[in-house]
């Protein structure tokens, strides 16, 4: 995934500066200002830590390395072209400046999901060209080699304080609301999408940045998961290994992720603070919002299966 030649440094506009920093002076016009009482709660629950982003390695941009990208881009070049043949549309609604939340499906066994919607974003023509920077889940802190690869590519560990700071420098942080439960789903249970945390609709409340959906078909074939094994990955500092047809029955040769047909769907951005519904009291219910998110997700999803007719051919 190599660099955008489109600088990611910009002047951020009133409506990119966090909540709790503004007046209601700020802001924009027609935007329904909330009451004194509804805004002190809205800028405590949307509130971040950060000296939590610091001690994340936020002074160093998380370990971000441009010059392995570069090299890197060739690997990701072929998984994305020639292996899962991946397609990705509305790539239009990315914006190519300012802070932005990316929210899809998790899948796979492995996050080769967020390898391949990163590199649609930063590499294919009519796309932002941008670096993504997708949040990993914890226990991959504590698998050395591992995250530091992440961490090169532009990955960030999933604390709501490292998106907060990535926001407040507008950038583009792509967040997997179902977590673990997304990546460890089973086979029989691909692409039913499960709760979303209510990270997204904070953080989007509280920088007034819009939600890019996105849906990925074919992701969730590459490992059929038939069963987990937390024996197995306690071993390895992780939640679990997944079982497999191929694995462990096949040794190494089972870890091959299968070619499948990838479709990558970008849905039109979302302004939950927008919605006359999360005005007024509405504004901080964010279990509400998240659900709508959810169920946004999972439209996708359904219209891309719909059109689907093979899991290797598309």
């Amino acid at each position: 995934m190599s660099e955008a030649g489109r600088p990611n440094e910009t002047a951020r506009s009133v409506g990119a500066v966090p909540l709790a920093r503004r007046s209601p002076g700020d802001l924009p016009l027609g935007r329904v200002a909330v009451g004194a009482r509804l805004r002190s709660e809205l800028g405590d629950l949307t509130d971040a830590r950060p000296d939590e982003a610091l001690s994340a390695g936020a002074r160093e941009d998380y370990g971000l390395d441009r010059a392995f990208r570069e090299r890197t881009a060739p690997l990701f070049r072929f998984l994305f072209e020639k292996y899962w043949r991946v397609s990705a549309t509305g790539l239009e609604n990315v914006p190519e400046t300012g802070g932005a939340i990316l929210i899809g499906n998790h899948s796979g066994g492995l996050p080769f999901d967020a390898t391949m919607v990163a590199y649609a974003l930063s590499e294919c023509a009519g796309g932002p060209l941008r670096i993504v920077r997708p949040l990993y889940d914890r226990f991959v802190e504590g698998l050395g080699p591992v995250r530091d690869l992440y961490r090169k590519l532009g990955g960030v560990p999933a604390r709501y304080a490292v998106a907060d700071e990535l926001l407040d420098r507008g950038e583009l942080p792509l967040i997997f609301p179902e977590g673990m439960f997304g990546v460890a789903k089973l086979y029989e249970d691909r692409y039913q999408v499960g709760p979303f945390s209510t990270s997204a609709a904070r953080l989007s409340c509280r920088h007034r940045v819009p939600i890019i959906p996105f849906a990925v078909v074919g992701a969730e074939e590459i490992y059929p998961m038939i069963g987990r094994s937390s024996v197995l990955g306690k071993l390895l500092g992780a939640p679990y290994v997944p079982i497999t047809p191929f694995f462990p029955t096949l040794g190494l040769l089972g870890t091959v992720p299968l070619p499948t047909k990838w479709t990558i769907v970008f849905g039109s951005r979302i302004y939950l603070y927008r919605e006359s519904r999360f005005r007024g009291p509405g504004s901080v219910d964010f279990r509400a919002m998240s659900e709508r998110l959810r169920r946004t997700v999972q439209l996708l999803l359904r219209g891309l299966l719909a059109r689907r007719s093979s899991i290797f051919l598309g």
